[in-house]
């Protein structure tokens, strides 16, 4: 059995992805980056795509069509994709080292420490924890040079 159960989902066509015009796609797209990256709003636990097409004025069906479309995956994995960039960065601040690997799940915004894990290790291969421990090695390493 694979480490977490994880398991890849067969791609559909839905009919409703063609009903987006291309302009409304890339309108959509941008409007999508802005709040969910510069905004930060991954981080919001409680941050749905219903939230985010009430707050683009929009519906759930268009978000879904976008994000498949424009990024290749799913509303919730487009979100954990940038959970796990920053959780990466925080794993190797120095700042951060004495955090355990709940808190840092926390503040990038997971529910709870098993999707935190099971993203994590479907994005990078390894757990978030050897993924700290790899690269705290190659800090010590750099600094006895």
């Amino acid at each position: 059995m694979a480490k977490y159960n994880i398991t890849e989902r067969k791609e559909k066509e839905a009919t409703y992805r063609t009903l987006v015009s291309p302009t409304l796609m890339d309108e959509l797209k941008e409007r999508i980056l802005n709040v969910i990256v510069m905004q930060k709003k991954y981080k919001d636990k409680d941050y749905s795509a219903k939230r985010l097409a009430e707050d683009l004025g929009t519906n759930t069906r268009y978000i879904s069509a976008v994000v498949n479309v424009k990024f290749h995956m799913n509303y919730t994995s487009f979100v954990n994709k940038y959970r796990i960039e920053e959780a990466m960065s925080i794993l190797v601040d120095k700042r951060y080292q004495n955090l355990r690997i709940e808190e840092v799940s926390d503040m990038v915004g997971f529910s709870n420490r098993q999707s935190f894990y099971a993203s994590f290790y479907k994005i990078m291969g390894i757990t978030p924890k050897e993924y700290r421990m790899q690269h705290s090695t190659k800090l010590k390493a750099k600094k006895t040079k």
